[in-house]
């Protein structure tokens, strides 16, 4: 058998050629079709916390909110997030008005102003990341704001220190079109010396204010004890006052009386004598006419008054 005989190979026939073109083609245009629905698809979904810039050859046309669009086949969707997003700053450094270095780390929380969509999305960022423009002006209002005050009120002052960074913040960021919703600040230090006298400075502090604190109690102390003598004095002389008092009225009421007595007494001496001639006559009556056996010198005999 020669080699042509050996290896010839059966064509198919004219119809059934046919039949494979045509089978070959529609699988092509089916292909194609897809490619079309797919990259001319017309539905498009804007999910929630973001919004939809559709864009016409590379030009802004319009922002949509969540939910369903359609879109023409020239148009482009591109998505653009207006969550909260974080920026973390780590060891933003300044200077107090003491000239004092200190470092903070902060975490800062941010959202895109939905009114300001399409400005963000043209100028700063196709998706509403803006961490390193706000790590930068963090930055830039830290060493502003520390700068205005001296160390010690940086530590005792720290949470108005951080309403003055949010403060200086929101301006700068709001050229971004973005708006602070809060800062947290971490890891506030200074340098190790000054860390270490202001321990000293907080020790002496409170050993100071101890000494003042024993000097307030012996104070009060001795102020209670001079209270107590004052009172136990006052307390004496009222009862001496009283004592007193009591005893001039009771005086005073004797000396009423005698006066009383001896007024009656003047008034009524002719009573009186009449009394004394009553007794007297009465003892007359009574004497049996004898005179007394024994008399001492100068003792009266009685009834023998002589008249003139």
């Amino acid at each position: 058998m020669s080699l042509v005989n050996r290896y010839k190979v059966q064509l198919p026939s004219g119809r059934e050629a046919l039949n494979t073109f045509a089978v070959v083609r529609d699988a092509v245009l089916v292909l194609i079709i897809l490619f079309v629905l797919s990259a001319f698809w017309p539905f498009r979904t804007v999910p929630t916390g973001s919004r939809g810039v559709i864009t016409q050859f590379g030009a802004i046309k319009g922002i949509q909110n969540e939910g369903l669009v359609i879109l023409a086949p020239w148009e482009k969707l591109a998505l653009f997030s207006v969550r909260a997003e974080e920026a973390k700053i780590e060891n933003a450094d300044g200077s107090t008005s003491d000239t004092q270095p200190v470092k903070v780390s902060m975490t800062v929380r941010y959202s895109i102003s939905v009114a300001r969509v399409a400005e963000v999305y043209e100028k700063y960022s196709h998706d509403g990341d803006l961490s390193s423009y706000v790590q930068t002006a963090t930055q830039e209002a830290f060493k502003a704001v520390t700068a205005r005050y001296t160390a010690p009120d940086l530590i005792a002052q720290r949470a108005r220190v951080s309403g003055d960074i949010a403060a200086a913040l929101r301006t700068k960021l709001e050229l971004y079109g973005a708006q602070v919703i809060n800062i947290d600040m971490r890891n506030f230090a200074f340098s190790d010396d000054y860390m270490k006298a202001i321990s000293a400075k907080v020790t002496q502090e409170q050993l100071r204010l101890g000494a003042e604190n024993k000097l307030k109690t012996v104070e009060a102390e001795q102020k209670q004890k001079v209270a107590i003598a004052e009172a136990e004095a006052s307390a004496l002389r009222a009862k001496a006052d009283g004592e007193a008092y009591a005893n001039l009225k009771v005086a005073t009421a004797q000396a009423e009386a005698l006066k009383v007595q001896n007024a009656a007494l003047a008034q009524n001496k002719d009573v009186l004598e009449l009394r004394r001639i009553e007794v007297e006559h009465t003892k007359a009556e009574r004497w049996d006419g004898k005179l007394p056996v024994n008399m001492y010198a100068g003792a009266p005999i009685p009834f023998l008054t002589m008249g003139k």
